[in-house]
């Protein structure tokens, strides 16, 4: 586990984001608690995975790490700047350190543009290179990612799934950040195109010493893409470990349970299915304690009234669970 603070390029802590429920004459009734007191460290370098199930909230995680969307509370320091007190101006600025690749490469695009004014647009906003240069610059991120020449005045209709998703992440690298997060970036993608993406990725990584937080609710990508994982389920960040700790010596119920749902690759092999009993909860009014006891198989009338606190089993991995002693 890396230790040592000047290796960390995002901290969070204790963030929240919900959002409000208005009803008559635009009355706060309730709220959506997306995010309830999240924290995590991201170190340079690394990639971190988020999963889990659909609704958890990892999305806006993501979103609200890089203030796509304001946090309700909490701190997030990037590269040792608190992003949630700093102005427009400076988070303009910020903006060319931290980016986002979509996990739809079509709405994510405009449909209107063609690739290379959708790139060089980038580049003019930031004010970057003079107009002879900002054409070499956009072909040049094209070519980085697998593209040609000629997908420079192609509309995005005019692609493939894979070819506009190679385009997002040419604009999530054209300013030179330092952080992606990538926001299930193969998952509206073909089979037969994922590991293409996911390989790119990875090797853009290692040319270009990006940090990445990869979110995906698919295990086996998590599994081969990340150093270091974090399980969500329902707002709540309820286990973190190195990779490959994580999946050989999974502690927390809910982990397990994600776990028995990924395929074997050994059609022979089986294995035993855990399948959660009941409904998701609604984060509008998330059960009291431990919010996964509504479908943990082992809670006790512990797990029912105080929620749990993340501790540290080892020095790789920890866990919020109240049964977890080692």
């Amino acid at each position: 586990m890396i230790e040592n603070n000047k290796d960390i390029i995002l901290s969070a802590k204790h963030v929240k984001k919900y959002f409000p429920i208005k009803g008559f004459f635009g009355k706060i009734v309730g709220n959506v608690k997306a995010v309830d007191d999240v924290s995590l460290d991201l170190y340079r370098g690394e990639t971190y995975g988020l999963v889990g199930e659909t609704g958890c909230g990892k999305s806006t995680l993501g979103r609200t790490l890089i203030r796509l969307l304001d946090a309700t509370e909490g701190t997030i320091n990037i590269e040792g700047q608190d992003i949630s007190k700093i102005t427009t101006g400076e988070m303009r600025k910020m903006r060319q350190k931290v980016q986002m690749i979509f996990q739809d490469p079509y709405t994510s695009l405009n449909p209107r543009m063609r690739i290379g004014d959708i790139l060089n647009e980038i580049l003019i906003i930031e004010k970057i290179g003079k107009r002879s240069e900002r054409m070499d610059i956009v072909i040049e991120m094209l070519r980085k990612v697998g593209l040609r020449i000629e997908h420079y005045y192609r509309f995005p209709h005019e692609l493939s799934g894979g070819q506009r998703q190679r385009v997002g992440v040419a604009r999530s690298i054209i300013l030179n950040p330092d952080l992606i997060v990538c926001d299930e970036p193969v998952s509206a993608l073909d089979v037969s195109v994922r590991s293409q993406i996911i390989n790119l990725l990875l090797d853009l990584q290692q040319a270009l010493d990006l940090t990445y937080m990869f979110i995906s609710h698919d295990m086996s990508v998590i599994r081969y893409t990340s150093r270091r994982t974090g399980v969500m389920y329902l707002g709540h960040l309820v286990e973190e470990a190195i990779t490959d700790e994580l999946f050989n010596n999974p502690k927390h119920p809910y982990t397990q349970v994600l776990l028995t749902a990924v395929p074997s690759p050994n059609p022979h092999t089986k294995k035993k299915r855990i399948v959660l009993q009941g409904d998701l909860p609604s984060p509008i009014n998330p059960p009291p304690g431990c919010v996964f006891h509504t479908r943990c198989p082992i809670a006790v009338d512990l797990c029912k009234n105080v929620c749990p606190e993340m501790k540290e089993i080892n020095s790789m991995h920890k866990v919020a669970c109240h049964l977890v002693n080692n």
